[in-house]
C-alpha cells in the first residue's frame, strides 16, 4: 500500500498537533455513544486553543455510509465541533478506517476536512511521521485483507447504494454489533511477533527513517521505541481508554484525557527494527 506525502507543517509559531482514533460514535448502546460523543466534544473544546492541526486516524464512526442525498443521522455535536475547527482555520485530516470506509464527499464538503484512504507521510516541525488507521497493514491477516478489498470495490459500493437506507444502516449496525460481541472491544497485546503493525513498522523502517509512526485500529494504547531512534504509537480508543497523542513540535506523547482514565497503556521494551 503506497503512502502519499502531505506538505510539511511548521509548528514554529503554532502550538500542538493532536492525533485521535477509534471513537466509534454510534456504537450500541446509543446512550453510551451519546455520552462518549459529549466527552470527545469536551476534549475538542479543550485542545482547540492550542491546536495547529488535528488528525482523525479512522473509525471515528462505528458505521458510516453516505448515499448521494442521505447521510447517517446523529453525531451533530461532534460534527459541529469539527466544523468549528476548520472554520477557525485549523486543518483536520480524516483517515478512513475499517468501520467508516464509506466516507465520500459529504464530510469534506460540509466540514472542510481532508480525507485520506491510504497511509500518509508528513513532516511536522522537521520530524517525519507515517500515519494510517492500521487496518490491513503488515504481514498476515489475509481474510481481513480480502474483506477490505470487497469494502473498497466501487461496483459493490454502487450495488450497496441501491439498498434503502433504513435497511442498509440497520444491516451495518447489526454487522458491527455482531463483530464487537464476538471479538470484544479490543484484543489484548499479542506479542511482538504477532502484532501486524509492529511487523509493518519494521518493514517501513527498512525503507526509510521515520521519527514517528502512528496508527489506530488496535484499541490497545501502545508506545514502542525501535532502537531509540523511531517510535511507534497505537492510539488506543475512546470506548475504554480515552487516549490521544500530542506533538508539541519536539516531543510526541500518548496521553489519557483525564487523570482518572484507567488506560491500558503498555510501556514496552525497546525492540529491534531489523
Amino acid at each position: 500500500m503506497l503512502a502519499v506525502t502531505l506538505n510539511s507543517v511548521d509548528q514554529t509559531h503554532k502550538k500542538n498537533t493532536y492525533f485521535i482514533s477509534d471513537l466509534h460514535l454510534g456504537l450500541h448502546p446509543s446512550d453510551e455513544s451519546l455520552k462518549r460523543e459529549k466527552l470527545i466534544v469536551s476534549w475538542l473544546k479543550e485542545v482547540k486553543p492550542s491546536c495547529a492541526a488535528l488528525y482523525l486516524l479512522g473509525d471515528v464512526f462505528d458505521y458510516w455510509y453516505e448515499y448521494r442525498k442521505v447521510v447517517p443521522r446523529g453525531f451533530t455535536r461532534f460534527l459541529g465541533a469539527i466544523a468549528d475547527f476548520t472554520d477557525s482555520g485549523i486543518p483536520v485530516y480524516y483517515f478512513t478506517g475499517n468501520h467508516d470506509v464509506w466516507v465520500f464527499d459529504y464530510l469534506p464538503e460540509e466540514l472542510g476536512v481532508k480525507v485520506f484512504r491510504n497511509p500518509l507521510d508528513v513532516e511536522i516541525n522537521g520530524k517525519l511521521f507515517h500515519l494510517g488507521h492500521g487496518d490491513g497493514l503488515g504481514p498476515g491477516d489475509r481474510s481481513y485483507k480480502i474483506l477490505r478489498a470487497v469494502f473498497h470495490n466501487k461496483f459493490l459500493q454502487f450495488m450497496f447504494s441501491r439498498l434503502h437506507p433504513n435497511f442498509s444502516v440497520s444491516l451495518g449496525h447489526m454487522w458491527s454489533r455482531k463483530s464487537r460481541l464476538s471479538k470484544g472491544v479490543f484484543i489484548p497485546f499479542m506479542g511482538e511477533d504477532k502484532e501486524h503493525l509492529i511487523g509493518y513498522t519494521r518493514q517501513k523502517l527498512l525503507q526509510r527513517h521515520y521519527d514517528y509512526l502512528i496508527f489506530g485500529h488496535r484499541h490497545v494504547p501502545m508506545q514502542i521505541d525501535f532502537d531509540s531512534k523511531s517510535r511507534m504509537l497505537c492510539l488506543g480508543d475512546w470506548i475504554i481508554n480515552h487516549t490521544y497523542a500530542k506533538f508539541d513540535g519536539e516531543r510526541l506523547e500518548l496521553l489519557p484525557y483525564t487523570d482518572e482514565d484507567n488506560i491500558m497503556r503498555m510501556q514496552l521494551p525497546v525492540v529491534s527494527s531489523s
